[in-house]
């Protein structure tokens, strides 16, 4: 590799790199030119050999870490990609803040109040970051439709469907939807009549502007969703359904590129297309 290419080269570290999702990253990561692979993290692999987990002779000697900040302080990678789970994520995204790391954060459920105190983290530190609900291109497009269908419906409900080992609902795709949506109608549903649940929560979770929200958890599904408009004598669906993890490793490879150029938050990959 000559030294201009070297300059190029971003030093990604992987979290959560032995889970389904983690593992298509050091995968992508591995094959990318423009990236290094710096180090992964996994509580589940202490002293394993990389090279041995992954069938490749590209990084001779690196094992799995289980101390993020062990690891931010001793590869100081330029990225660290997070698949972890909503119950770490937060203080992990921190940690990488503090250790001069850009983030790329593909796992959901930091709230409102999270992200805006990341926002402020990065811009206090000149750096960018991205959290990303859902890296896939095709959900995107999925996002934008129904943000546009929106405009001509105000009936709409959100079915979201993944596997049943997500720590999470609604999914984080669908919450960046709704919020879409909000933006181009701010309520929903207002001729419905008055509605009583025979079971609590059959109508699903309902957002601020009056959209239910539905999950389903089983196995055999990745990640899906369908966004239903009603109006009198119609119905227009908007779906997106990922058959394979692979489809998503685009959109996290232009991520972790794409993040070194950002100052403070950005939230979804539409902003970086």
């Amino acid at each position: 590799m000559d030294a201009q290419a070297a300059v190029k080269t971003i030093r990604v570290a992987v979290c959560g790199a032995k889970g389904k999702m983690g593992q298509e990253v050091v995968k992508t990561v591995l094959n990318d030119a423009e990236l290094k692979l710096a180090g992964v993290v996994d509580p589940h692999g202490l002293g394993e050999s990389v090279n041995d987990f992954f069938g490749t002779a590209q990084e001779p000697g690196m094992q799995f870490d289980q101390d993020l900040k062990a690891l931010l302080a001793r590869e100081k990678p330029d990225v660290c990609v997070d698949f972890t789970n909503p119950d770490v994520v937060y203080p992990n995204t921190m940690a990488m803040i503090e250790a001069g790391c850009r983030p790329v954060i593909g796992t959901t459920g930091l709230t409102p109040e999270q992200l805006q105190e990341i926002d402020n983290a990065l811009k206090s530190r000149g750096l960018g970051g991205m959290v990303v609900p859902n890296f896939a291109i095709g959900a995107v497009l999925m996002m934008k439709f129904a943000q546009e269908a929106a405009r001509y419906f105000d009936h709409a409900e959100i079915i979201e469907l993944h596997h049943n080992r997500k720590a999470d609902a609604p999914s984080g795709t669908a919450l960046k939807t709704a919020e879409l949506m909000r933006q181009s109608q701010s309520t929903f549903g207002p001729t419905n009549s008055p509605e009583k649940e025979v079971i609590a929560g059959a109508r699903g979770a309902t957002d601020p502007a009056n959209i239910h929200i539905h999950s389903v958890r089983l196995p055999g599904y990745i990640a899906h969703q369908e966004v239903i408009f009603g109006g009198p004598g119609q119905i227009l669906t908007i779906r997106h359904d990922s058959m394979d993890r692979a489809c998503f490793m685009p959109g996290v490879a232009l991520s972790a590129k794409k993040v070194m150029q950002l100052q403070g938050l950005v939230y979804g990959l539409e902003h970086i297309l």
